[in-house]
């Protein structure tokens, strides 16, 4: 495998789950949560840095691309926790305080208001008793794997 091709198919990769996110979103009508939003940040980036990385050469836009999905890995872990219950979530996204307490009465009832209310800690979706969350922080993995393998084989 080369250099080039470890990227493409690093920053592919991303956008591939990019798209699925909208699929999900737009098509099969699951709302995203603040998490899954959060998730979707570095999957926006990488394909931008693949191409980039492509373009130029050297190794940094490479790094760049690796440490981009391991945030997106560590974003996984933490939301599959959070879905989990290992650990808290943001108040604002797991029902703790919905964000409730700073609305007046007049904004509750305000129907321009009203949005979808979607928890991070509710388990929308799961196959094999693995959420979205969890398979993200997997595959956010493998494309840091191949963002490093792209960076072992640059040159300066």
């Amino acid at each position: 495998m080369t250099r080039n091709r470890a990227i493409f198919l690093a920053a592919a990769g991303s956008l591939s789950i990019l798209l699925a996110g909208y699929w999900f979103q737009y098509v099969v009508g699951l709302q995203p949560c603040t998490l899954c939003l959060w998730q979707r940040w570095p999957h926006m980036i990488a394909p931008l840095l693949g191409i980039a990385a492509i373009a130029v050469g050297g190794r940094m836009l490479a790094l760049a691309g690796a440490v981009t999905m391991a945030v997106s890995a560590g974003l996984g872990v933490y939301h599959t926790g959070v879905e989990r219950k290992w650990w808290p979530g943001p108040a604002t996204c797991t029902g703790d305080a919905g964000g409730f307490q700073a609305l007046t009465p007049e904004q509750m009832l305000d129907p321009t208001l009203v949005r979808p209310v979607v928890l991070c800690d509710q388990v929308q979706w799961e196959m094999f008793g693995l959420s979205m969350a969890s398979y993200n922080a997997m595959v956010s993995l493998v494309f840091a794997g191949l963002w490093i393998w792209g960076l072992a084989l640059s040159r300066r």
